[in-house]
């Protein structure tokens, strides 16, 4: 669990903070199963929104505080839209204490990285670093006349690192795809998809590589699984469970943004059969808790800032929106939680093995 040291009992803030926290524990407890010591590894991905440009405010440390709870509850996560000051990680990192470590890359330059760093936060009393980390660049190719050529690089560099966590040492590779036009497949989002499965695919299946065991995860930006963006895992050989494939991962519950696919050999890494996605509105920042927060929602709440209407009153329903649609999304995200239980003890099997062989 987290410290709490810094949440300022005596305050309305601190004992709303404090109620919000008993509400998102018991929700935490409800959905996701307990950590375990050496037989399970629970995996998540949250693409956590702007965190933490400073054109959107400092989050406060309500929500830094949410946010670390919320982690505590898995054995590592992969983090994307990490910007590029680390001021709001460290907050999260401070919270949940010296037996939590983090590994992150360096932003991507340029407008299409967008200040961005993508990180594994995990837990060293389950997980290991085996010192495997690196950017994916992809190599020089054969186009259609036959002539050797540079690809477009991936607009934000995927990051890959090795773990171990009990019997398996495995790959992570978390991504985040670049949106490109507004519809569910255009091209340019298709083909990063493509680019990085079938690279990592022939990754895996190099005999000197670190770990065959590979998961890849992250921001996809997939409007529906019955999308060609989709399709792309399967045609590189990479599984997504089926129930994760059902379950919608940003916060309006209409489009599957964030996956979880998987290249492991068999008896590495099975699928206990439990995931899902944590909603963690159900339990903090509330719609019916929206006129506790006018005070840190400021002017903007109020009256529009930006645009023909600037500097206008906002109706009651456009209050409403801006809360819901976008303060409390700066706040946590706008995108869910999502999360897989993992097997990686199999001393049984081991140990047959062991017999059989005399």
């Amino acid at each position: 669990m987290p410290f709490y040291r810094d949440i300022k009992y005596s305050t309305p803030e601190g004992r709303r903070t404090v109620a919000g926290l008993f509400r998102l524990r018991e929700q935490l407890a409800t959905e996701v199963p307990e950590r375990t010591m050496d037989e399970t590894l629970l995996l998540a991905t949250w693409n956590i929104r702007d965190f933490d440009k400073p054109a959107y405010g400092r989050r406060s440390d309500e929500a830094i505080q949410y946010i670390a709870e919320v982690i505590s509850k898995f054995d590592i996560v992969a983090i994307q839209e990490v910007y590029k000051d680390l001021e709001a990680l460290n907050r999260v990192m401070r919270l949940l204490g010296g037996q939590w470590d983090v590994i992150f890359t360096d932003t991507t330059e340029g407008n299409r990285g967008n200040d961005e760093r993508m990180a594994f936060v995990f837990d060293t009393r389950k997980v290991s670093f085996k010192g495997l980390a690196g950017q994916l660049v992809l190599p020089p190719v054969e186009d259609e006349d036959g002539n050797i050529v540079n690809p477009d690089q991936i607009w934000r560099t995927p990051f890959i690192a090795g773990f171990q966590a009990g019997w398996c040492k495995f790959q992570l590779a978390t991504v985040h795809i670049l949106w490109g036009g507004g519809d569910a497949e255009p091209e340019d989002r298709i083909n990063e998809i493509k680019q990085i499965a079938q690279f990592l695919k022939k990754r895996t299946l190099d005999e000197h590589v670190w770990s065959q065991n590979l998961i890849l995860l992250g921001d996809f930006n997939i409007f529906n699984t019955d999308n060609e963006t989709f399709a792309q895992f399967e045609k590189a050989g990479f599984t997504v469970p089926e129930s994760l494939q059902e379950l919608p991962s940003n916060w309006g519950k209409n489009r599957h943004y964030d996956q979880i696919a998987f290249r492991a050999r068999p008896n590495h890494l099975d699928f206990t059969g439990r995931d899902g996605v944590f909603n963690f509105f159900d339990s903090v920042y509330r719609l019916e808790e929206e006129s506790a927060y006018v005070k840190e929602m400021g002017p903007a709440y109020k009256k529009y800032t930006s645009g023909q209407k600037k500097g206008q009153p906002r109706s009651v329903k456009d209050k409403t929106k801006y809360f819901r649609t976008y303060w409390r999304t700066h706040q946590m995200s706008d995108h869910l939680v999502m999360w897989t239980e993992l097997r990686i003890d199999y001393s049984e099997e081991y140990l047959g093995r062991r017999l059989a062989e005399g």
